[in-house]
């Protein structure tokens, strides 16, 4: 149930909600999660417009976009962290029209500690989020 933050400069991006809904998707996809409200709703991409110089490199260029995926702890083993880096940052290109834009996008995985991952006013643990996907599967299979 990742979060993905993504920070640019404002007018980066035409359509920064298809953006969002793009980048939840595609990580979804790559995590290899059943499809379950659970993770669909919990699955989301926030797109940050920064105004014009909150952003600079040390040389003062202000034309980089960085991407902060949060997952929960072992969610993407290496194949899938290359996979979400490199999918991530084509959708970076594409949404932005600007096919340079790979060399100036940053994507950064952080990883939440156990019980560092808050649902529903509950900090959970890896163990507890199975559980409940588990139970969510279960009862939707009871349909």
């Amino acid at each position: 149930m990742p979060m993905i933050d993504v920070y640019a400069t404002e007018g980066t991006f035409a359509d920064k909600h298809q953006l969002a809904i793009d980048l939840a998707t595609t990580v979804m996809t790559i995590e290899a999660v059943p499809n379950i409200p659970m993770f669909r709703q919990n699955t989301a991409g926030f797109v940050h417009d920064l105004p014009t110089g909150d952003l600079s490199n040390v040389d003062g260029d202000t034309n980089y976009v960085r991407v902060q995926v949060l997952t929960n702890t072992g969610a993407l083993d290496r194949d899938k962290q290359l996979a979400v880096v490199g999918k991530l940052t084509d959708l970076i290109a594409k949404a932005s029209g600007d096919p340079t834009i790979v060399d100036r996008t940053w994507v950064l995985l952080t990883e939440a500690v156990a019980g560092g991952w808050g649902l529903k006013g509950h900090a959970n643990t890896n163990d507890e989020l199975v559980a409940s996907a588990r139970a969510q599967i279960a009862e939707l299979q009871a349909k």
